[in-house]
């Protein structure tokens, strides 16, 4: 087995997606390329891969979510930039986890609805969750008889 020396020693690489109707990717490539020295910066189609001192990391994204706090979402990534036990380089297709990001992409919008809605509620409240329509509750001893008839 191949001993693995990490090419990024001593440093993080974090995953910024970004789903807003105010900010693109390339918005947020921008913002960052701006205030990025000494960090690795890879656009993707869902935001950024920033790779660098965790400090400095860690600053670019305070930095990069006070434009769009509700629509900007941030995720430790497991394993460096070409990392031989995870890169794809001779496998060719999707990185793994990454069909993953494209499904937590695809929810954030609901996330950011809740975290817009947060602050009008008053403080200490806690919403009671809907009750579909057409919904009626089941009684125990409705749900007892359904059982023993099923168990015959």
């Amino acid at each position: 087995m191949t001993e693995y020396h990490p090419k990024y020693t001593n440093t993080v690489t974090k995953y910024v997606f970004v789903e807003s109707p105010e900010m693109t990717p390339g918005d947020l490539a921008i913002r960052t390329y701006e205030i990025s020295q000494g960090v690795m910066i890879k656009e993707t189609c869902f935001g950024l891969q920033i790779t660098g001192n965790e400090d400095d990391v860690n600053a670019i994204i305070d930095h990069l979510r006070k434009f769009d706090p509700a629509h900007i979402f941030v995720k430790d990534r497991g394993f460096p930039p070409g990392d031989s036990r995870r890169c794809r380089a001779n496998l060719g297709g999707a990185r793994p986890g990454y069909f993953g990001h494209e499904f937590e992409i695809s929810i954030s919008r609901f996330i950011s609805k809740g975290l817009e809605e947060l602050p009008k509620r008053p403080i200490g409240s806690v919403p009671k969750p809907p009750v579909p329509a057409g919904s009626d509750k089941l009684d125990a001893k409705k749900i007892q008889k359904i059982i023993e008839s099923v168990e015959t």
